[in-house]
């Protein structure tokens, strides 16, 4: 009997076409098709990444450089990435502080053929750090109170925009430097509903969420070995910072300018300041009221309630009179020095022409004294802040006034050049 002949091995299957990615986004930018969009984002290659600091996060991200900026990309699914970035865009057209979406990409597979996760891409935001990193530069009670206060001033931004949270937590927060003060941004908005107005209950739900939250990353802070080093070298004893404490302090901070923004103030009609007292309160306050309601009862009592209120009073006063864009407390700063400077060399002078004198004979002088390789430490308003400061701290120490090329000259010297960069941070 002759043996059947032995079965030809099968032929290989041929490789999987080359497939293309789609790419969703609001300012097109060819470098965005060179990044590996084949390979899972955790096994992206060095040469792409940026090495920034990374806060915690239930999803792979990574920094990348796409021709002259930095981006973030985070794997998801398909339907959060457009949720978030369609929120994310909303919440910029609203001026609200939040990382800004660059876009969408799905169609991502291997090279053999397996489908990957969608990704969100959004814009670095330059000299933001988050509040890990801070708070191991400068490891003090006083870094975390001024943290969650940042905090809470965002959440109630947010909530004035009719934005529900739903994930509030520091680990998804940036922040940036703001004349000794920080600056909150809202990093992550895959659990965000944006409606017209919220109710109560929304409001207190992420209230209690972002309760729980901070207590529990401070908590985690304190408790890493590193974190505890830090400590001990800078003094502080962990036990001073008591997490429970801190989330109270957000609350409350929060409550407060919660009320301070939206509660009604009912006074006699006779009292008509009263009127202006309140919008100056929220001038002080760092808002603008935009539309406001006045009733008079039948009893002669007034009603007064700020219907809608802007934040940014300060920086879009200093951004109208010099073209600088600053962080709120940056702009009440250097607003001061520039009132400051005109009552003593320009008595009499419009302010609008003294902040222009002071750009010329305060702003450039002094950031042309700082030198190239050193300015991607702060922002411009941060360092013209911090300037400022160190004079006024060696006119005390010296008994008079110390001139500014004098205090930019110490401060390059003296401070500057220790401090690590913080546009880009590797």
């Amino acid at each position: 009997m002759t043996a059947s002949p032995s079965p030809e091995p099968a032929a290989p299957s041929p490789p999987p076409a080359h497939r293309g990615v789609s790419i969703n986004t609001a300012f097109p930018e060819p470098g965005l098709l060179e990044l590996p969009w084949d390979t899972p984002l955790e096994d992206w290659p060095e040469q792409v990444l940026a090495a920034y600091p990374r806060g915690i996060s239930r999803h792979v991200v990574r920094f990348a450089r796409v021709g002259e900026k930095v981006v973030a990309v985070k794997e998801t699914t398909q339907y959060y990435a457009r949720r978030e970035y369609g929120l994310l865009r909303k919440l910029q057209r609203m001026t609200t502080p939040s990382v800004v979406p660059d876009s969408v990409v799905t169609d991502r597979y291997s090279p053999d053929g397996e489908l990957l996760p969608a990704a969100l891409v959004t814009e670095h935001l330059s000299f933001s750090l988050p509040y890990r990193t801070i708070f191991e530069q400068v490891p003090s009670p006083g870094t975390i109170d001024r943290l969650v206060d940042a905090l809470a001033s965002l959440i109630v931004q947010l909530h004035l925009s009719g934005f529900y949270w739903g994930d509030v937590s520091l680990s998804n927060t940036l922040f940036r430097r703001d004349a000794g003060e920080f600056a909150a941004y809202l990093v992550d908005a895959e659990t965000g509903e944006l409606h017209p107005q919220l109710t109560r209950g929304q409001r207190e739900y992420d209230i209690e969420l972002a309760r729980t939250n901070v207590a529990g990353e401070v908590m985690d802070l304190l408790a890493g070995e590193h974190m505890q080093q830090r400590l001990a070298q800078a003094g502080v004893d962990p036990a001073s910072v008591d997490p429970f404490a801190v989330s109270e302090r957000l609350v409350d901070t929060y409550t407060g300018l919660w009320d301070e923004l939206t509660a009604t103030e009912i006074f006699p009609v006779g009292d008509r300041w009263r009127v202006q007292a309140r919008v100056q309160r929220l001038n002080d306050l760092g808002f603008d009221v935009e539309e406001a309601s006045m009733d008079a009862d039948e009893s002669g009592q007034v009603h007064l309630r700020p219907r809608v209120v802007e934040p940014g009073h300060h920086a879009r006063r200093l951004l109208h009179l010099t073209g600088l864009n600053t962080q709120e407390n940056q702009a009440r700063r250097i607003l001061t020095d520039i009132d400051q400077f005109g009552h003593a060399l320009y008595p009499g002078l419009p302010e609008d022409l003294t902040a222009q004198l002071w750009m010329r004979e305060i702003f450039v002088p002094i950031m042309a004294a700082v030198p190239a390789g050193l300015r991607r430490k702060r922002e411009p308003a941060q360092m013209i802040h911090e300037v400022l400061e160190h004079r006024w701290f060696m006119s005390e120490k010296a008994g008079k006034d110390v001139p500014t090329q004098d205090a930019v000259q110490d401060y390059v010297q003296s401070y500057l050049t220790e401090r690590p960069d913080e546009k880009d941070v590797f």
